[in-house]
């Protein structure tokens, strides 16, 4: 009985030790959340303005550009997946990897080859592990992505965009992060970035919309989009790396929440039971004692 004790005991300590860390990457993960919100909110500035000012080139032009034009015949399609490069952070990876499966599949009925573009150490490892192709792979800042990580995915993938269909280019650029909401909320999203999608206005709808003043552009509007294309899938990458940083981070953060608590729970029960453990112990002495005091007395009556 008293082994039995014992083992309660020590998994106890083991278990406490486990809840220490875990509600210390709990604590931090809540930190780095409210950093990566502040980065988010930073920049989105400049992407309103860009996005604005592909706007004011497409109204005021029939430019055709590579940047807007999709093709007639699609061959390869670049897919950027935005993984974490470390675990603990519950079905995170999973649910964007599942995502991008589900992208391939939709690529392969309509006949198109994807070219996986892979960001963190989980969609790196899934791919390696089922022996698949991989175009290009970034690991090692998916939780403080920066915005030379960006420009280094962006330069791939757009001179992937810019080979014709015979060197192995992309007729297309999918892009499947992990998009923040709020602290309880995370959704996986899938966003063609090139070519751009272009909306089409009713005139009911046009008549309520803002009117955009009107442009010359010099050199010309080609020259212009040529400018504006690599800024904008840039953007699009960073800001995508950022909103699933902060979703990384409120994924571990809720993970870990989730684990301390069980381990409190999973404590509780240790603790009732090494008690109970106890008591049977106690018992036993105390039957020893009685039956060794009758004895004692029963041979001391029988002398």
């Amino acid at each position: 009985m008293g082994a039995q004790l014992r083992v309660y005991r020590r998994r106890i300590k083991s278990v406490q030790a486990t809840k220490k860390i875990t509600k210390a990457m709990e604590l931090i993960a809540s930190s780095r959340i409210v950093k990566a919100q502040q980065r988010v909110d930073a920049s989105l500035p400049y992407t309103s303005e860009l996005l604005r000012a592909i706007t004011a080139v497409v109204s005021n032009s029939n430019a055709k550009h590579p940047l807007l034009t999709a093709p007639a015949t699609r061959k390869r399609a670049a897919v950027i997946l935005i993984t974490a490069d470390r675990g603990l952070a519950g079905a995170y990876s999973t649910a964007v990897l599942k995502e991008g499966e589900a992208l391939n599949n939709l690529l392969k009925e309509d006949g198109v080859d994807a070219e996986h573009f892979l960001v963190g150490r989980k969609s790196v490892g899934y791919y390696k592990f089922r022996e698949r192709a991989i175009a290009a792979s970034w690991t090692g800042f998916t939780d403080q992505p920066t915005y030379e990580n960006a420009k280094d995915i962006a330069a791939t993938v757009i001179e992937a965009f810019n080979k014709s269909a015979e060197e192995g280019g992309v007729d297309e650029i999918h892009l499947v992060y992990t998009h923040f909401v709020n602290m309880g909320v995370q959704e996986v999203r899938v966003r063609r970035i090139l070519p751009v999608e272009v909306i089409e206005m009713s005139a009911a709808d046009a008549k309520d919309a803002k009117v955009l003043p009107l442009y010359e552009f010099e050199p010309g509007p080609e020259a212009v989009l040529d400018a504006l294309m690599p800024r904008y899938v840039e953007n699009m990458v960073y800001t995508a790396l950022l909103l699933a940083a902060a979703s990384e981070h409120a994924a571990r953060r809720r993970a870990m929440k989730s684990a301390s608590d069980n381990a409190e729970d999973l404590i509780k029960n240790l603790a009732r039971m090494a008690n109970q453990a106890r008591q049977a112990e106690i018992t036993q002495e105390i039957s020893e004692i009685v039956g060794g005091a009758d004895a004692l007395s029963s041979a001391s009556a029988g002398s």
